[in-house]
């Protein structure tokens, strides 16, 4: 009897830890702008959010995103609908309600069977369906690694666009989901997970973030982004900085998987864990825990909305979260500041 085949095993990176580094990636966009300006196009490159959008000029606007990566799990069934959460997430992050998908597939079909790219697809439609939306095409290619994702579009009501950018000084910080699918994901590559462990994480970054629809109708919502391959920190950095304001973090406030201890005990960090922490140490002052610089640099693949409230909001978003089986989340992991020398100042 032939030993199951283990996707991870064929990818040099796993999921959102697939991207390429903050700084490399400053480097090959800086030159990179348009000198052609379109007044329809609200969220481009000119920011670091999570989808473009384009106003359609009828109250409502268009939100447009792509995203894939390798396998961050064994399953391909699985693989499929972690891929296909995470790209449909962006679209949630900006406050609106996706409308179709089309796939980009990656497969090396002379070393991996047809019939596990055709359990990655099954995996996508399946989230695509509980999202409510088609795949409705797609492109493939003949890789020597597998990957895959989705480009989704959405549509929102313009007056309900929630950017990464418009954080206020006094707005209180939330995380619907826990931290850690980064190290969970290096353990399974090492082959050191338990089942029950990997089943919880994948079950999460399955989650989708449909409550940014919900958060989106709520004035005093003033920031949404979601948690992916830049960990907490890059991603609350982001925030920071193209709000012009800082952050204190709550580090006793954060959520991580109860267990996620067993595998940063080992060690079981994802190279970008490194390669994060070198784009944002001078921007975070420091905190002298292995376990926090392991868990707040992680890269997650499919992970919680990062939410910034006005105080007098809080009560409505904390009841949404309620609604919606969130009772994890519902301290507030940190408060938006006036600018101070670090973007983010850990209290311990």
């Amino acid at each position: 009897m032939s030993e199951p085949i283990k996707l991870t095993q064929y990818s040099h990176a796993a999921g959102c830890g697939c991207k390429m580094a903050p700084a490399v990636l400053e480097e090959i966009l800086r030159d990179n702008q348009s000198s052609t300006s379109f007044k329809q196009l609200l969220i481009g490159n000119h920011s670091k959010d999570d989808a473009a959008v384009w106003d359609l000029g009828d109250g409502q606007s268009l939100i447009s995103t792509v995203d894939f990566f390798m396998p961050i799990v064994d399953d391909a069934y699985d693989f499929g609908r972690i891929a296909a959460t995470n790209a449909i997430s962006d679209v949630y992050a900006m406050g609106g309600k996706p409308i179709m998908a089309t796939a980009l597939l990656g497969w090396p079909v002379n070393s991996l069977p047809l019939e596990l790219a055709a359990r990655v697809l099954a995996g996508a439609r399946a989230v695509c369906e509980q999202a409510g939306i088609p795949v409705a095409g797609g492109h493939s290619i003949d890789s020597k690694e597998p990957l895959f994702g989705l480009s989704v579009n959405g549509l929102v009501q313009t007056n309900h666009i929630k950017a990464n950018s418009t954080a206020k000084d006094g707005d209180f910080l939330f995380l619907t989901k826990p931290l850690g699918t980064g190290i969970m994901a290096t353990a399974v590559k090492r082959g050191l997970a338990q089942p029950g462990h990997v089943a919880t994480v994948v079950e999460s970054m399955c989650q989708l973030n449909k409550i940014g629809m919900e958060l989106a109708a709520i004035k005093g919502v003033n920031a949404l982004t979601d948690v992916t391959g830049f960990g907490l920190y890059g991603h609350l950095i982001e925030m920071c900085e193209g709000s012009g304001v800082s952050a204190d973090l709550y580090l006793d406030k954060i959520p991580y998987f109860d267990f996620i201890s067993t595998y940063t005990d080992q060690n079981c960090s994802p190279d970008s864990t490194y390669r994060n922490w070198n784009a944002i140490e001078k921007k975070v002052s420091p905190v002298d825990d292995m376990f926090y610089f392991q868990l707040l640099n992680d890269p997650q693949t499919s992970g919680g909305l990062l939410v910034s409230v006005e105080p007098k909001y809080t009560e409505l978003v904390v009841d949404l979260f309620k609604q919606n089986g969130l009772d994890f989340c519902i301290d507030p992991i940190g408060k938006m500041t006036v600018k101070k020398d670090f973007s983010i100042q850990v209290m311990i």
